[in-house]
């Protein structure tokens, strides 16, 4: 159990914030291109750091959860 509430505070803030609706939109996009062979080499780099920062993100959300005791809620279709 976490005692500090503080650092409970700051799980939970981890634990909420997954990946924007924005940068998913916009890796989604890239992937397409990406599989179609029209990035530019800039879009290439904007690709490799948004899968980077989507992969470090879900990492530290899943910490967050499992100092919490919590399994993420898995949104529903």
């Amino acid at each position: 159990m976490i005692a500090d509430s503080s650092y409970r505070d700051f799980l939970e803030e981890l634990a909420a914030r997954p990946f924007s609706p924005e940068a998913d939109a916009r890796c989604q996009w890239l992937m397409e291109r990406n599989n179609f062979g029209e990035l530019t080499d800039a879009e290439r780099e904007e690709l490799t750091g948004l899968v980077r920062l989507s992969q470090w993100m879900s990492l530290v959300r899943a910490q967050a959860f499992t100092l919490l005791g919590r399994s993420p809620v898995v949104p529903t279709a």
